[in-house]
């Protein structure tokens, strides 16, 4: 593959509230990136890259525009640029938790306001304008749509405005204001984003499919556990049919004949489950492990 001119990289790393889980992802991945204090250009531990740090909101802005070759953000901020990058894979994680973050509308508890139409000539406050216009001009309704700086959810309870659109990933700081979501504006997601001059050119194509390879097999293997145990051969079929394996387990023969090692991944949320029914079934010495990486 030949190399690119100046033989780097560069990347954007949202700032802000996905800074934390976005470095934690990268070091999973094989990247170490370290923040040094109050400097914006982190060190990485790999030459081919240059790390910046830049907000979400502005992160499409600088990969269109090449001043970023790749970068992280999210599918709300992609659309609400309308900046032409392409999109190279979903990522889905956020600060909390890996699950889409959900732009609902959101009106008081108390009110009279039970869906958009209700809201006509209202004070919408919110962080993303322009897809907060479509939103209601694809229901026919005019309302007077207003930029909030911050505290949206206070906007309303504070008499600033009658409704807003706010993310949220569990609703709990909705409920926490006293409001109450009437709709759903749009589910977003963090996604990859490249500059379609970068993705041309063979060689940063390249490394950016690698970034996105091992990010995703680290996301992948967050909700993955690996189990060893041995089992008795005249057993082996009772084992086989509880195991939920993300494909054919590994059987090895050991020594003794009249016992198999078996090898497997599972998602964790039947790990609970299954453990108790393997030993049921004659498993012995079952030994489960966590994961860095899984790559399909």
């Amino acid at each position: 593959m030949p190399a690119s001119p100046d033989g780097l990289l560069k990347l954007g790393i949202p700032k802000g509230s996905l800074e934390d889980s976005t470095l934690a992802l990268f070091a999973r991945s094989g990247w170490k990136i370290s923040m040094r204090h109050r400097s914006y250009f982190p060190e990485v531990n790999d030459d081919t890259l240059s790390v910046h740090i830049c907000r979400p909101q502005e992160m499409p802005r600088y990969v269109h525009e090449g001043v970023l070759d790749a970068g992280l953000t999210g599918k709300d901020w992609i659309l609400e640029s309308k900046a032409g990058v392409r999109v190279v894979s979903d990522l889905v994680y956020s600060k909390t938790s890996n699950r889409p973050a959900r732009w609902v509308l959101a009106v008081a508890g108390d009110s009279p306001y039970k869906r958009a139409e209700d809201l006509a000539g209202k004070r919408i406050a919110t962080e993303i304008m322009g897809l907060t216009r479509d939103y209601f001009a694809a229901r026919g309704v005019t309302a007077n749509i207003q930029y909030s700086w911050g505290a949206t959810e206070a906007k309303v309870v504070e008499g600033l405005a009658d409704a807003i659109v706010e993310v949220t990933e569990t609703g709990a700081t909705i409920r926490a204001h006293g409001l109450r979501v009437i709709d759903e504006v749009l589910v977003t997601n963090t996604q990859f984003i490249a500059n379609p001059q970068a993705w041309s050119d063979p060689w940063k194509r390249g490394k950016i499919e690698q970034i996105d390879l091992l990010l995703q097999g680290a996301l992948r293997a967050e909700s993955l556990v690996g189990l060893k145990m041995n089992a008795p051969s005249a057993n082996l079929n009772a084992i086989l049919a509880l195991l939920p394996a993300l494909n054919s387990p590994t059987i090895a023969h050991l020594q003794d004949e009249a016992w198999l090692s078996l090898e497997i991944v599972v998602h964790t949320d039947v790990v609970r489950e299954l453990l108790p029914r393997l030993v049921a079934a004659g498993a012995e010495g079952i030994i489960e492990y966590p994961l860095n990486k899984v790559i399909l």
